[in-house]
């Protein structure tokens, strides 16, 4: 399968969907570094509107399709993509997996016999096979689909997974004639969908999320206060959505949201079911904090190379020899600790480390007291993970 790879670019009431550059990215993405075109289709009734946005980098061909109409049209676009197919022979075309392209992909596969997987978040060639990867029964596992004998894959890409390029390419740019389809339906008008949150968690770069093992709903304005003073965006997991704690619009997970964007993710008292995970997992700084050592969340759990870690005040909340192993494989660059799990600390594996601050207990007392050192310290290391 060396054909090219053909994304169809998606556009509503005059604006190019966002997706279609995720799609553009993923696209780059299995072209690696082989001598795979990848081609941009613009269907629209004036393409030039939308020809400017998609020539993005690792674009090598942006092509015109006029089809008569403003609005999408399952009919006319599954001909014109049909007929796009048998001109050019691509070996791939991706779409965004969203409702537009529900409703004529899966028709574009079967009219076309070509293979088809949808919602994947990731594509790869095993040589020239082209391997596609899709979540499974509900989240709970990931699965490898191939598509032995077909020289044509539709596939549908999961939206907020791929980050879009922020370079501009120099693609060429051509005109294909699409044939004329009589639609079955007809486009009356638009009705913009109810808003239904107070924040888009998707756009969020930074996020602190809780789950169950906040205890309490009273327990809740307190993390709110945590989130806001760290510069967090306050997220959630589905019990406490569904206990209508915080709106449905915060919650992270399969059936919440994607924090796409996120480069800080902390997680405070949710286990990690599949579900959760996979709308955080990308991340590439999780801090989780659970009591239950063995939650499936600290499967996850990573933080860029070189961090320094801050202990006060409270004991035990760091694994002390796990730290030092973290301290030697440069995974973490320092410590600074004034209270260890077993006081009073006469020894401990952390003593005489090279890169780790030990310091006396200076007698925060009271519970208050600690809280106000611990609170002082998320802040630290949020500046931290921050600004590096």
């Amino acid at each position: 399968m060396m054909g090219e790879i053909l994304v169809v670019a998606e556009h509503r009431q005059g604006q190019l969907n966002p997706a279609t550059l995720e799609t553009i990215a993923a696209a780059v993405d299995l072209k690696g570094g082989s001598d795979r075109k990848v081609a941009v289709a613009i269907l629209a009734e004036n393409p030039d509107d939308f020809a400017g946005q998609v020539g993005k980098a690792g674009v090598d061909e942006i092509i015109k399709v006029p089809v008569g109409v403003a609005s999408f049209q399952s009919d006319i676009y599954e001909a014109a993509v049909l007929a796009l197919a048998e001109a050019r022979k691509p070996s791939v075309i991706m779409l965004p997996h969203t409702v537009d392209t529900w409703g004529y992909a899966p028709a574009v596969a079967v009219r076309g016999g070509f293979g088809c997987a949808t919602d994947v978040f990731e594509a790869k060639y095993d040589g020239d096979d082209l391997v596609a990867v899709r979540a499974a029964y509900a989240e709970k596992l990931h699965m490898e689909v191939d598509f032995p004998g077909k020289d044509t894959v539709v596939l549908t890409v999961r939206t907020n997974v791929f980050k879009p390029s922020e370079d501009d390419g120099s693609p060429s740019v051509s005109d294909f004639a699409a044939p004329s389809a009589e639609a079955r339906t007809a486009h009356m008008r638009f009705i913009e969908p109810e808003q239904t949150g107070d924040v888009d968690i998707t756009q969020a770069e930074y996020m602190l999320s809780i789950g169950r093992g906040v205890g309490e709903e009273d327990n809740v304005e307190e993390f709110k206060e945590l989130a806001d003073s760290l510069g967090f965006t306050l997220g959630c997991s589905r019990p406490i959505a569904d206990n209508g704690w915080l709106p449905k619009s915060r919650q992270v997970g399969q059936s919440g949201k994607t924090v796409a964007k996120c480069k800080v993710y902390v997680a405070l008292g949710i286990s990690g079911s599949v579900q959760h995970m996979a709308g955080m997992k990308h991340v590439p700084n999780i801090i989780a904090v659970n009591k239950d050592a063995e939650a499936s969340i600290f499967t996850i759990a990573k933080m860029k190379k070189g961090v320094r870690i801050v202990n006060c005040a409270r004991g035990g909340l760091v694994d002390e020899q796990a730290l030092v192993d973290a301290l030697n494989s440069k995974q973490v660059a320092g410590a600074a600790f004034d209270v260890f799990v077993e006081e009073p600390a006469t020894s401990n594996v952390l003593f005489g480390h090279p890169n780790v601050i030990c310091t006396p207990h200076l007698g925060a007392s009271t519970t208050e007291a600690q809280e106000n050192v611990a609170l002082q310290v998320a802040e630290q290391m949020s500046d931290y993970l921050l600004t590096g």
